[in-house]
């Protein structure tokens, strides 16, 4: 098999992410040949650190490349629909950071967008760009690969295995994920984004539940078990009494979510076929570093996944200079006092193994295991569990 050439879409932090589990596989396997950017000087900056050849800041010369078999698509969630359409038409296999796409306006919208459009209307709109993707990865023949790096995080590995060993069902999957903000700036506003914490971050969580009870259902009964209802409820807990109170005391200075048509808090019921249900609670408000789990509650077992903070190392400063060279974990606010730094977070959050599953789907011409069903079942749920949160009651998919 040739070398598989890939351009990189975007130069900040998923591109860099992504950048760094590339360099982990051999160059006979895989090589970055390009990289475009929305400035040239960020794409030759990242170019010129990874010694890449090729930087522009024109998206159709990246894709005019003949040594450019796939594109990895790190842009921000507003052009994520855009990009892939070219790239498919373009003859490119996709990589793409997710979430897929969603509702970023429509000429004539009231701005702010996320205080104003009707959800119903959102739902509609990021179904067809979702749709609109998938209809021309299969009209091209490409493959997509969805970056979901739950779904290859090690222990949502073990965790299918325990369930494979057990004869059980899962009754409930309850997934968590908090930290106390995002850095981006664009994670402030929907017409940017697609939505809040529900879809940035629940983006990883809605994909692992309706991964797992697809995957059980294949695994017990031959085919996949579906969602068919959501129930969800969100909020923006920053700009409340309660945290004017804190604010007027002096004691809210390390939440970093500062929202202005989004939510940063969320709660999200999933009913399945099978009777079974997921839940899922989403913040931009939890302090104490990045925490992101998964519970299978079955008919004979519990099983816990942990893909953050664990105790394989354990630091202590008094001081939070302590250890200041060293990277610890995503988003920890200070590292002074009890912390568990990560031993290696790209391979135990599940990167590594999503980047080498994507090169080899695409070389060997398979589906990977995240693929562009996945993505667009994210999607319909995600604005589904916004329809309900507005509606106040359940949204049948």
């Amino acid at each position: 098999m040739k070398t598989l050439g890939i351009g990189i879409a975007g130069a900040r932090y998923g591109a860099r992410m992504h950048l760094a589990n590339y360099a982990k596989l051999s160059r006979d396997i895989v090589a970055v040949r390009g990289v475009c950017s929305r400035t040239k000087e960020s794409g030759a900056a990242l170019a010129q650190e990874h010694q890449i050849a090729f930087a522009t800041d024109d998206y159709d010369a990246l894709l005019a490349r003949k040594d450019i078999d796939a594109v990895d698509i790190c842009v921000p969630p507003a052009l994520h629909h855009e990009f892939a359409i070219r790239a498919a038409n373009a003859g490119k296999h996709i990589i793409m950071e997710k979430p897929l796409t969603g509702y970023f306006g429509t000429a004539g919208d009231p701005e702010p967008i996320g205080l104003h459009v009707p959800r119903a209307r959102m739902r509609l709109g990021a179904r067809k760009n979702a749709e609109a993707v998938r209809e021309a990865v299969r009209r091209n023949g490409v493959r997509f690969c969805y970056a979901e790096n739950w779904v290859y995080a090690p222990p949502i590995d073990k965790m299918r295995r325990l369930i494979a060993a057990s004869k059980g069902s899962i009754l409930e999957l309850r997934a968590e994920e908090n930290h106390s903000g995002s850095n981006s700036v664009f994670s402030r506003d929907w017409k940017s984004t697609g939505g809040g914490v529900l879809l940035r971050m629940g983006a990883h969580s809605v994909g692992a539940l309706l991964h797992l009870k697809q995957w059980e259902g294949k695994l017990r009964l031959g085919k996949g078990i579906r969602p068919v209802w959501v129930l969800g409820d969100v909020a923006d807990l920053v700009h409340t009494p309660a945290s004017e109170r804190a604010r007027q005391a002096g004691a809210h200075q390390w939440i970093s979510a500062n929202p202005v048509d989004v939510e940063n808090w969320a709660n999200v019921v999933i009913g399945f076929d099978d009777g079974s249900r997921g839940n899922i609670i989403l913040s931009d408000v939890g302090l104490g570093g990045l925490n992101t789990r998964v519970t299978a509650y079955m008919t004979d077992g519990v099983i816990k996944a942990n893909m953050t903070a664990n105790d394989a190392i354990e630091t202590y400063a008094p001081d939070a200079t302590g250890f200041s060279g060293e990277y610890f974990t995503e988003k920890l606010e200070t590292k002074a006092g009890w912390n568990r730094p990560s031993c290696d977070e790209d391979w135990f959050r599940g990167f590594a193994q999503e980047i080498e599953d994507f090169v080899g789907a695409i070389r060997e011409s398979r589906e990977p295991k995240s693929g562009i069903d996945l993505a667009v079942e994210c999607v319909e749920v995600i604005y589904a569990a916004y329809q309900s949160a507005e509606s106040g009651s359940r949204v049948t998919l």
